[in-house]
């Protein structure tokens, strides 16, 4: 029996073999076709704004394709997109890793002890209800019209979105994992370290791709408050001269910065989470 089951083990090997090659090939060109695709509806949706510019739709409202990567160009050779955007950078950094650090530390504190949970739960809630721009004002009297105000507004928002998620995740978290952990003599730092934090991290890389936009709303919406600096201090300014090129040129930043921030997490949420495939 033995000497049959190896003999069918060498003859399945091969085709095992081909098998996963073959699925690696089409798995390739899957990833090509997507490519080429996300390339075509860039490429139409380029094609359509230029058309309707100025054809169906006055230039005084969507610009062209033409003026904006004109206009990105120049902030680009003068030095004007770097130094602005290097400040936004940094702020929303800050209000990311701040609000983050907090989020994830108090959403692991009310998720294990729900006694906890329930006294605040009702501040919690409150807070959370409050639209976070009319904080803005708050923070900049708090920490002037600094780079400070900026990151205080991003933090904020950044803080609900993780708190919520870490919470969710270590309330889902199954019980029989941890009180297996506990019968095998695991103290709480091990029930954290290799049950709650594992189970919720899905949870939480989750928040952290979802507050990333967030971070940048909240940086920009402190720079149009007050600033002189920034890719929203660029936006605010622009909108006041009626530059509709300078505008769209804006948001167009800080839609590619947020495309890659977010790409950059997705490629460390699959390094993290290998463990689940």
């Amino acid at each position: 029996m033995s000497g049959a089951a190896d003999e069918a083990a060498a003859i399945g090997g091969p085709a095992r073999t081909a098998r996963v090659a073959a699925a690696e090939q089409a798995a390739g060109r899957r990833r090509w076709a997507i490519i080429v695709l996300r390339v075509l509806v860039g490429v139409g949706f380029i094609w359509l704004w230029h058309h309707a510019s100025g054809n169906w739709v006055d230039t005084m409202l969507i610009s062209s394709p033409e003026a904006v990567g004109l206009r990105l160009w120049h902030w680009t050779l003068d030095g004007t997109l770097w130094s602005n955007l290097s400040v936004t950078l940094y702020a929303t950094a800050w209000g990311f890793a701040i609000g983050c650090v907090i989020g994830f530390s108090l959403g692991l504190l009310f998720g294990r002890y729900t006694l906890v949970a329930e006294v605040f739960d009702p501040y919690i809630t409150a807070i959370y209800s409050i639209p976070k721009i009319a904080l803005a004002p708050l923070f900049i009297i708090w920490f002037g019209i600094g780079i400070e105000s900026k990151v205080a507004v991003s933090a904020a928002i950044v803080f609900f979105v993780i708190f919520l998620n870490t919470y969710t995740g270590v309330r889902e978290v199954n019980p029989l994992y941890v009180n297996v952990t506990r019968i095998m003599g695991g103290s709480e730092a091990d029930v954290l370290r290799h049950v709650i934090v594992p189970s919720a991290a899905s949870w939480v890389i989750t928040g952290l791709k979802v507050s990333v936009p967030y971070a940048l709303v909240g940086t920009v919406i402190g720079e149009f408050m007050s600033s002189n600096r920034g890719i929203g201090f660029l936006i605010n300014q622009a909108t006041g001269l009626f530059n509709i090129a300078s505008v769209y040129a804006g948001i167009i930043v800080l839609a590619v910065v947020g495309a890659v921030i977010n790409t950059a997490l997705k490629h460390i949420e699959a390094h993290v989470l290998r463990w689940q495939r």
